[in-house]
């Protein structure tokens, strides 16, 4: 079931997905692709490991843990430094900050995310509007097996569309930079991990 108000925690694995309003295309060219994923690694390395990604034409799936509370609180101290000053925020009371602020913070980081590639991409091809739809969805994960199936289910999105014959054909996903070691944004060992090997983490695919 999709869900845009479950609670982002600290330490939770999450599958975000969205995608385009209507018939529109989110990437249009190679350079669309790689500048989205060059945001996202801007403003999502810093709250959450990624461990899986695919960029479609119209929308979009990552797998991402959520960092630590404490690494959550410093990258909202560093964000929105005048308002922990102006509230006077300090490492005492920074424990009892709500979970609901702590998603609104990140929920905002993503947002920060679209607008920016929106308006990098309207710029780019003259054109005015929201270009995703308006709340983008999360799915809570709490089981292993379901993050192995979803990392599964990302990596052959393009094949099930019918746009690539093989999980590897495809540039704009995480497969290959996990299969060779290609992107140091990636936790690629934890990935490997769960199916074991490398090997079987091929096999399975």
């Amino acid at each position: 079931m999709e869900n845009t108000k479950e609670f982002l925690i600290p330490n939770g694995f999450y599958h975000i997905y969205n995608r385009a309003n209507g018939n529109e295309r989110l990437f249009l060219n190679d350079n669309n692709f790689r500048y989205f994923l060059k945001k996202y690694w801007e403003y999502i390395l810093p709250i959450a490991d990624t461990y899986a990604y695919c960029l479609m034409p119209n929308h979009f799936h990552f797998l991402v843990e959520i960092k630590e509370h404490d690494e959550i609180i410093e990258e909202m101290k560093k964000r929105n430094k005048e308002s922990f000053e102006e509230h006077k925020i300090n490492e005492k009371s920074e424990s009892h900050i709500s979970q609901e602020n702590i998603s609104k913070f990140l929920s905002l980081q993503f947002s920060h995310l679209f607008n920016g590639y929106t308006q990098a991409f309207n710029k780019q091809n003259n054109r005015k509007g929201g270009l995703f739809m308006p709340s983008f969805k999360r799915k809570r994960i709490k089981d292993e097996n379901y993050l192995k199936t979803t990392i599964l289910y990302i990596h052959q999105n393009p094949v099930e569309a019918g746009i690539a014959e093989t999980v590897s054909d495809w540039k704009y996903s995480s497969y290959n930079p996990i299969l060779n070691n290609e992107d140091p944004n990636l936790n690629r060992r934890l990935t490997i991990s769960w199916f074991d090997d490398l090997d079987n983490f091929k096999f399975c695919h």
